[in-house]
């Protein structure tokens, strides 16, 4: 492509976008409508979410988006998507399925999985739901177009129906994670990464840097797409009374393709339309006719039977770390100095008698995971401090959560990557071949320009750099060795940068034990001196801000390129690399040089 070419091209994509702006805006409009109305409605009636006396609880998966925190709807998702979700955390989500379980008025629950991802909040909300079923009520599945991740929630159901139109595809093919690599694209454009790092593990960078994945990169990937399968694979042919050999054998040879051979295999009891279909759910709920069956979703329930035990006097602090670490950022970041401040409020409150530190984190910048975990140590000397890993707790993550009281990990969780990298761009063939545009430096020293982005370090400053690293590194070692009480050696040995799953990361000695955010709090109660839960009044830090607070919030806030180019790139292949992009270039508008030392996962993995 020479360079009219690419002028052409990149006026095209232009075009393009602009005219989806406008649907966008169209949209944008519909919603603001939609949620004042709704909002008005509320505010006239006084009226809370009211349930039936009796019914059926519907959790739609492509309704329902599982998150660490309940908000209601995304509006920037609603951009993204065109669509309304319910946004409900997951510990909202398993407390609902236990009251739901003990509640006379919820008959069953069923499960449409159509949509369903994030294998490692699947995995919470499945296990509660493996609950559920011990107090005698059914959970039914329906799944239209059945992925790996979607039959992995339904296979917890006492029966799973299908469609019998051959509409909806069989998509089970396994886990597969994808890694994209932009050196060629970016030789092109004359942009130049400089990657110094420590760790034959730590691939973050390489997608810079390479045209592929180096064996160790591979390697790592291999391994965890393989133990997350082993995770689902395993709790899936066991539900269905099936070897898992035999799950394996259906999907490498493709035998999974027509809904008929779903039901050959055992995986799905029966084929249903649309009549059969209602028929069925009215038989189950105990109705003669479909219309008689009262259905109430998962966020109703939360909104009106899950409620804080504000008449207790003691407290367990749940803090949500979710997010990137960074210095500076917005409400979707985990920011060093908020957080720092989150923990020293919950230790200066004398009614909060334990800490549960949720961590759903790749990791960030060293300097504002630094600050974050002098303070995790700071409050474990007065009050217990219990870690709850979600789907990611690596690099950053683990570094500001290793030294907790104790660690509870699911086993599809992504952890470790004790590793350090700089990445540095420098954009002198793209001035000069490109835009044409020639830069004389004018220095008061002989490297006062190193960061100025214009030219590549010289020897001296890849030494001095490699010199930062090496001490980092060196410190994130120490720090885990104390915090896990291990030798800096034997650290040293299952660092280097890699990525483990929840269920590896325990055999090695960096998690205590496989177990979901509802067992991190039960832990927590029980070593601040109660273990009866429900005697205490478990509150979370910081409030999640309703979807009028999110929607003004970004309308006035400057700066927010990484949602537009999400809003953008929604649903291609391109939104994680160009989200992940802009948030690394982003650290230099600090003007710090720390800022350019991360402890990040190369990647964010959503098995689908």
């Amino acid at each position: 492509m020479n360079m009219k070419e690419f002028v052409k091209w990149v006026l095209a994509v232009l075009c393009g976008l602009f005219v989806w702006g406008i649907v966008k805006a169209l949209m944008f409009i519909m919603m603001i409508g939609s949620m004042a109305s709704s909002s008005a409605a509320i505010a006239s009636s006084g009226s809370t979410t009211v349930l039936p006396k009796e019914g059926v609880m519907l959790v739609d998966m492509s309704r329902t988006l599982l998150a660490e925190q309940s908000a209601g709807d995304d509006p920037m998702r609603f951009l993204q998507s065109g669509e309304m979700y319910d946004q409900v955390g997951i510990l909202d989500a398993v407390n609902a399925i236990r009251k739901a379980a003990e509640d006379p008025a919820v008959k069953m629950i069923l499960l449409k999985t159509d949509n369903a991802s994030n294998v490692t909040y699947l995995e919470e909300f499945r296990k509660a739901l493996t609950d559920f079923r011990k107090s005698g009520k059914a959970v039914v599945a329906y799944g239209e177009a059945f992925t790996s991740g979607s039959y992995y929630l339904a296979s917890v159901a006492d029966k799973i129906y299908s469609t019998s139109h051959h509409g909806g595809n069989v998509m089970m093919l396994g886990v597969s994670g994808r890694m994209m690599f932009l050196k060629d694209l970016l030789d092109r454009l004359g942009i130049n990464y400089q990657l110094i790092r420590h760790g034959k593990y730590k691939s973050a960078g390489e997608m810079y840097i390479k045209n592929s994945a180096s064996p160790e990169n591979m390697e790592q990937n291999q391994e965890m797409v393989a133990s997350i399968w082993e995770t689902i694979g395993r709790e899936t042919a066991e539900s269905r009374g099936i070897s898992k050999d035999s799950l394996d054998l259906f999907i490498d040879r493709l035998m999974l393709n027509l809904p008929e051979d779903l039901v050959a295999h055992g995986l799905v009891d029966e084929l249903l339309d649309v009549e059969g279909y209602k028929a069925k759910i009215a038989s189950l709920a105990g109705k003669d006719n479909y219309k008689d069956v009262k259905f109430f979703s998962l966020s109703e329930y939360v909104s009106a039977k899950v409620k804080e035990n504000f008449s207790a006097k003691k407290k367990i602090a749940v803090i949500y770390a979710d997010g990137s670490i960074v210095e500076e950022g917005t409400d979707n970041d985990i920011v060093g100095k908020r957080f720092a401040a989150l923990l020293a409020q919950a230790r200066a409150d004398s009614t909060v008698k334990a800490v549960v530190f949720r961590v759903n984190s790749p990791g960030g910048t060293v300097l504002a995971s630094g600050k974050i975990k002098e303070e995790v140590d700071l409050t474990r000397a007065v009050k217990p401090v219990i870690a709850s890993y979600g789907s990611y707790a690596a690099s950053g993550g683990y570094w500001i959560s290793n030294s907790c009281d104790r660690i509870f990990s699911d086993a599809t969780t992504l952890t470790g990557s004790i590793g350090v990298f700089a990445a540095v761009p420098e954009f002198s063939k793209t001035l000069k071949d490109v835009a044409h545009v020639n830069i004389t430096p004018v220095n008061s020293h002989a490297h006062s320009d190193m960061f100025s982005l214009t030219r590549p370090f010289d020897a001296e400053e890849t030494a001095w750099m490699q010199t930062s690293i090496e001490d980092i590194y060196t410190r994130f070692i120490n720090t885990v060795a104390e915090g896990r009480d291990m030798t800096p050696e034997a650290v040293d040995e299952i660092a280097q940068g890699r990525v483990w799953t929840g269920s590896d990361a325990l055999k090695i000695g960096l998690v205590d034990e496989i177990g979901t955010l509802s067992d991190a709090i039960a832990y927590a109660a029980q070593a601040a001196g109660d273990p009866d839960v429900s005697a205490w009044h478990v509150t979370a830090y910081p409030k999640k801000k309703s979807a009028f607070e999110q929607l003004f919030e970004r309308m006035n806030k400057k700066g927010n390129e990484e949602e537009i180019l999400a809003g953008i790139f929604a649903g291609t292949p391109f939104e994680a690399t160009a989200k992940s992009f802009l948030r690394w270039q982003k650290t230099w508008s600090d003007g710090t040089p720390d800022a350019v030392f991360f402890a990040r996962m190369p990647y964010e993995i959503e098995i689908r």
